[in-house]
């Protein structure tokens, strides 16, 4: 009996890691819904750091997330800083500076937005030519609006400081990804029933980009990929996915 005991001992010490290793990534701090610091300030909230520690776990993995604005989070992750950040498309600026996973983490919507009074729909990027948009600074955007010279560009700190210009009549349209535009608009008497979706520049696609320069660069992005793919087939994914609609009511559920 004692020497069963001390196989299955030996079995466990030497097939489990006496400590998981843990994996730094840079975090969003001001992207409500997807990534967004706690009310808090203890970490971090949304259906990106969700998703990311959810396929890190997958593989044994844990996660520790750094808060930081957007800018930052690229610049740490290029300089080698830090191994990974979320959330970023790829474009033709970023591509050749990161590794990139193959699964991605989401897709969500580019949108224009002006005021209800407009009788602007369907808009497109070629629409915006002549006119005076707002963007937010550190926000990656695709090339078809940047690469545009007609399109006239105002820098806002923040995706709320669009919303305000718009009301103001400073700028002419707003360009917000849909799930977080919405939500401001819905959440603020004072932007809610005045400003509306007018328009799509694209769907776009995110991800979490691994540093090229960092050494754990390659093998995180490879691990995470693995992830990803798992917490796809087992359900994870949606179920993360339809918790995170159900919280912020984008999703109708049946009547009780």
């Amino acid at each position: 009996m004692r020497v069963l005991s001390l196989l299955w001992l030996t079995t466990i010490l030497f097939s489990t890691p006496l400590y998981a290793e843990t994996v730094v990534i840079n975090a969003e701090d001001d992207w409500a819904p997807f990534s967004s610091m706690r009310s808090d300030k203890q970490g971090v909230e949304g259906l990106s750091p969700s998703l990311v520690s959810a396929a890190f776990n997958s593989q044994g993995i844990n996660v520790k997330f750094n808060a930081v604005p957007f800018a930052r989070c690229l610049y740490e992750v290029e300089r080698g800083k830090v191994v990974g950040c979320f959330d970023t498309s790829i474009t033709e600026n970023n591509k050749n500076k990161f590794i990139w996973h193959k699964t991605p983490l989401f897709e969500e919507g580019l949108s224009i937005f002006s005021l209800s009074t407009s009788s602007d729909k369907n808009l497109t990027a070629k629409d915006l030519e002549g006119k005076t948009i707002s963007l937010t600074h550190g926000y990656s955007y695709p090339n078809i609006l940047m690469d545009n010279k007609k399109i006239i560009k105002d820098e806002s700190p923040f995706d709320d400081t669009q919303l305000k210009k718009i009301l103001l009549k400073r700028v002419q349209y707003g360009v917000i990804n849909t799930t977080p535009g919405t939500l401001m608009i819905n959440a603020n008497r004072n932007y809610k029933g005045k400003i509306k979706i007018v328009g799509l520049i694209e769907t776009s696609v995110f991800y979490l980009n691994f540093s090229k320069t960092h050494k754990d660069g390659q093998r995180m992005a490879d691990i995470f990929e693995k992830g990803m793919q798992e917490i796809k087939s087992n359900g994870t994914y949606k179920k993360i996915e339809y918790d995170f609609k159900v919280k912020h009511g984008l999703i109708n559920l049946p009547p009780k």
